[in-house]
């Protein structure tokens, strides 16, 4: 019986925390459209659904910045550096070309991730048919 009783306890203790977490959640309706010419220095239009843009992240937030991003075939995002902070892409649909640290270019299609550090450069490029859609997660420490 003691067991149960504590058991229960520890699951009463859960929720009331589960109760006081806290997350964000940011609809498809919500998301802030914004497009980007020549984006990094690229070629066309950027198309972006945004969460928050980073001169709204809060200072003590790691992720300043988080969106939906769709190049269309034949677009860019130039190489350009990441001075103060990280960036992630990951590949949700379509086929491009990765342009990573060292200038190397990988090909990337839907379900790639790739990583930029904090004091290296990248770009991207559709170098598919389709729209190239992928999310952007930039983070800062």
């Amino acid at each position: 019986m003691h067991s149960t009783l504590r058991t229960a306890a520890l699951a009463i203790a859960a929720l009331g925390l589960a109760a006081t977490a806290s997350a964000d959640v940011f609809t498809k309706e919500q998301l802030i459209k914004l497009s980007k010419e020549k984006a990094g220095g690229g070629q066309g239009t950027l198309l972006g659904e945004y969460a928050f843009t980073r001169d709204k992240a809060l200072k003590d937030h790691a992720i300043k910045e988080i969106s939906w991003l769709t190049l269309a075939p034949g677009d860019s995002i130039g190489y350009h550096p990441h001075t103060t902070n990280e960036d992630t892409y990951i590949i949700i649909s379509g086929r491009g070309t990765f342009k990573d640290k060292d200038g190397r270019e990988v090909p990337v299609k839907a379900g790639d991730v790739t990583i930029v550090r904090k004091g290296e450069a990248h770009g991207l490029a559709n170098t598919g048919t389709e729209p190239l859609v992928f999310v952007d997660v930039i983070a800062e420490q």
